[in-house]
């Protein structure tokens, strides 16, 4: 036939006379042409015994369905193609097998064409005689074999049985899905397989393989997991739905009581609404208190206003903060204090070994609180190197006192506000850390402690320094002012701790209203008896382990010390012995052994080799120990002199020294060179020497004011060409007429010199007196000269020379 042939309707009827049988009658599947038009459906195959409406673009197919309407048969070919069909479907996307169907009631809309579609019989392609639309193909007509053998009816069967408990489970299939079910019989299984396919939500490519599948049984065996499987599904989603609507209810129900509850609480005049529970929550609050009546006439004036703002109101919440707040803060609430003085003793003792000075300044300060039966007025600033105890001892006075305790650190604080609080204006203000503090202890007298004070910074927002002398300052705290409560505050009765490293970066104002406790750090015999009896039992109980398990002597902690940790604190000390313990651990871990004991012969086994190697302190002509502090505690500092040549006199210095240092290696220069004659050094040895003057670790900044002697004897025995007394230390500075000026923190440098077993040492005249009430633990088996002027220090360090002179001199 030719594409001019089909557009002929009675080209597609064929000779009726041939189709019917002696009896002139013609059954359904007779009267099916054996060629069809084909329309490609996207969604899912058609199969036969279904019926369902179909809707399809007239611009695309208006044509194959008029011809198909004008038919006698009015029959078309549905074949799954598995996209979204168009006019641009090539033959190569058919299936082969598909579903023949005829149409009734066809309605045109538009641009659209709609219709019912009653399934009759598969088809299968044999030949294409139109490759364009409208699609016309030469088809097979595919007959479902007869099969009653017992397996089929058994399926058959099963899927009746499948499809009625698929039923309840869905409310999509309806009461009159199970009466049409009835219909079907277990003898005639395949329009009963096709139905059961037809009515799952499986995908198209599966729906279209059963559609392909001519054996029963096999088809049987798909079209039964796609049951199986919806029926999965619709559990499923019927518990989904159950879970769902039980919390829904649960929900509403919870919300109506609650209406309900309302409803009767007004009725009996009980209820409440969250403007009044609030504030009635404020006043509770302030009847537990004794507010002053200043504050009071302001917290009576934000309740008045709460009672009047609509609740939604963004002042309302403003409102309601600030009440929170304002009712917060401990007014009149005071804890007794604790004012035994062994009470305070025992405390101190148990939390802390060494520091004796310390503790004994610390009882002496409760002891003046205690006779006065008031602990307030003095602001307590600890100063010392990093590890030395600052923030614990903060603590133990707390306890001591049975004081609530609050810490919080002013390192790196750049705004006042933190202090003392934003103006209310500011979208997210808040109190300053102090009410913040208050609020949290809920009493007006605890222990604040204000941690590294000295690393306090200044930015645009204002200066935290400056605003902490309202709050230091024993004559102001007491009206101590708040930004955002914009209330007086009584902070006299708090007591005050501060921490710091050093005094040179705490403003003067401020350093002013505080009373000074310096921690200069312990010597190895301390350390020990820190490590023993609170480090070392502190990180067993962290890992777990007993004091039976894992053993350490008094040896090993002193060999840890002097070859790991020299630092002036036990933070460093600490960290070793975690290490140590971790490290057992792993062994325990790892073998059946469960106990251990760490000696001085196999410490190396867990912290490698000593950093420190027991050096002896640098000898020679024109090299002196001097003795100098740091931040991070006392230590050694050894000065070079060498001659570099005799062609013209000049002097160099080197080590990244400080201006101040800088200066006094100038003034040692001058002086020795102005009084060669007294040190018995040659009066032309200056004049054409060029000497370098040299302080080693060159990578180390150093300045300071106590270096003076320790050049000039450096510059001395260069010039003599003698050495100075073997392990000595010194420190002092030097003026040009020779006077040995005192210096600072000689408790660190004597513990430095101690650390390194100088046991003779050079201090300045005016600095016996810290000297003297050094405890006796560090002063024992101490030589100490102590020098006025410089003739004093060259007696003690070339006490030979010195001896002769005075010989020749008489």
């Amino acid at each position: 036939m030719t594409d001019q042939d089909s557009n002929n309707p009675e080209a597609l009827s064929g000779d009726e006379d041939s189709q019917k049988t002696s009896t002139g009658l013609v059954l359904p599947h007779q009267a099916l042409p054996d060629k069809l038009y084909l329309i490609p459906v996207s969604n899912r195959p058609f199969f036969p015994a279904q019926v369902q409406p179909l809707v399809f673009s007239s611009r695309e197919w208006g044509e194959t369905l008029q011809r198909v309407g004008q038919s006698p048969h009015k029959a078309v070919g549905l074949s799954f193609v598995g996209r979204m069909p168009g006019a641009d479907v090539a033959p190569e996307d058919f299936p082969k097998v598909g579903c023949v169907v005829k149409i009734h009631n066809i309605v045109s809309d538009n641009d659209q064409v709609q219709f019912i579609a009653l399934g009759m019989q598969r088809f299968k392609i044999s030949q294409w005689l139109r490759r364009r639309p409208p699609y016309l193909v030469q088809v097979e007509y595919i007959e479902s074999p007869e099969d009653n053998s017992d397996e089929v009816k058994a399926y058959a069967l099963a899927l009746i049985q499948a499809i009625k408990e698929l039923i309840p489970l869905n409310p999509l299939y309806s009461e009159e899905l199970k009466n049409y079910l009835n219909r079907f019989s277990p003898k005639d299984p395949s329009p009963l397989a096709d139905f059961a396919a037809a009515i799952t939500t499986a995908p198209g490519k599966e729906l279209q393989e059963v559609l392909e599948t001519i054996p029963i049984q096999r088809r049987m065996e798909k079209v039964l997991i796609l049951i199986r499987k919806e029926q999965e599904v619709a559990r499923l989603q019927s518990e989904i739905n159950a879970e769902v609507n039980r919390k829904i209810s649960t929900h509403q129900r919870e919300f109506f009581l609650k209406e309900q509850l309302k409803v009767i609480q007004k009725e009996l005049g009980i209820s409440k609404d969250d403007r009044t529970a609030e504030m009635e929550q404020f006043e509770q609050r302030l009847a537990k208190l004794s507010v002053p009546e200043s504050a009071k006439a302001k917290i009576d004036d934000e309740l008045k206003k709460l009672s009047i703002l609509e609740t939604g109101s963004p002042e309302y919440a403003i409102c309601r903060n600030y009440l929170d707040w304002a009712t917060s803060v401990p007014w009149g609430v005071f804890s007794k204090d604790n004012l035994d003085l062994n009470h305070a003793r025992g405390v101190l003792s148990a939390d802390h070994d060494g520091l004796d000075d310390v503790k004994d300044r610390i009882i002496e300060f409760l002891a003046v609180g205690a006779y006065r039966k008031e602990v307030s007025g003095t602001i307590l600033l600890l100063v010392g190197p990093p590890g030395v105890g600052k923030t614990s001892i903060g603590k133990s006075v707390a306890r001591a006192l049975d004081r609530k305790f609050y810490r919080f650190s002013l390192g790196g604080m750049r705004d006042e506000a933190e202090i003392k609080g934003h103006r209310r204006t500011y979208i997210g203000a808040l109190p300053g850390k102090l009410v913040q503090a208050l609020k949290e202890v809920t009493v007006s007298n605890p222990v604040i402690m204000l941690d590294e004070i000295d690393k306090i910074g200044t930015s645009f927002r204002g200066d935290p320094a400056s605003a902490l002398l309202e709050v230091l300052d024993p004559e102001q705290n007491a009206e101590f002012l708040d930004h955002y409560l914009d209330m007086r505050i009584d902070l006299s009765k708090v007591l005050f701790i501060c921490t710091a490293n050093q005094l040179d970066t705490i403003p003067g104002p401020l350093l002013d209203r505080m009373d000074v406790i310096r921690l200069s750090g312990y010597i190895t015999e301390e350390k020990v008896a820190i490590g023993k009896n609170h480090l070392w039992p502190k990180q067993l109980k962290r890992a777990g382990l007993k004091k039976s398990q894992l053993r350490i002597s008094d040896p090993t902690f002193r060999k840890i010390i002097d070859g790991y940790a020299r630092e002036a604190g036990v933070r460093h000390f600490e960290k070793l012995l975690q290490k140590i313990i971790r490290k057992v651990v792993v062994k325990f871990l790892e073998s059946d052994e469960n106990k251990q004991t760490v000696s001085a012969k196999n410490l190396e086994e867990f912290l490698g080799a000593p950093y420190f190697r027991e050096e002896k302190p640098m000898e020679g002509v024109g090299i002196v120990t001097g003795l100098a502090w740091t931040a991070m505690g006392g230590v050694t500092l050894p000065v070079e002199a060498c001659l570099i040549h005799q062609q013209k006199a000049g002097f160099k210095l080197t080590g990244k020294l400080g201006d101040v240092m800088k200066e006094s290696a100038e003034i040692s220069y001058s002086h020795t060179t102005s009084h060669a004659r007294k040190f018995g050094i040659q009066e032309d040895f200056f004049k054409n020497a060029f000497i370098h003057l040299h302080v080693p670790e060159g990578a180390t900044p150093k300045d300071g004011p106590s270096a003076g002697v320790t050049m000039t004897t450096a510059l001395i025995s260069l010039a003599r060409g003698i050495k100075p007394v073997k392990h000595l230390a010194m420190t002092g500075e030097l003026t040009l007429t020779g006077r040995v000026l005192p210096v600072g923190g000689i408790r660190e440098k004597v513990i430095a010199a101690r650390r390194q077993n100088i046991m003779e040492l050079i201090l300045p005249e005016d600095n016996r007196r810290d000297f003297d009430e050094l405890p006796d633990y560090i002063r024992e088996g101490m030589t100490v000269h102590f020098a006025r002027l410089y003739e004093d220090v060259y007696k003690a360090a070339f006490p030979v020379t010195a001896d002769k002179k005075a010989k020749r001199g008489k």
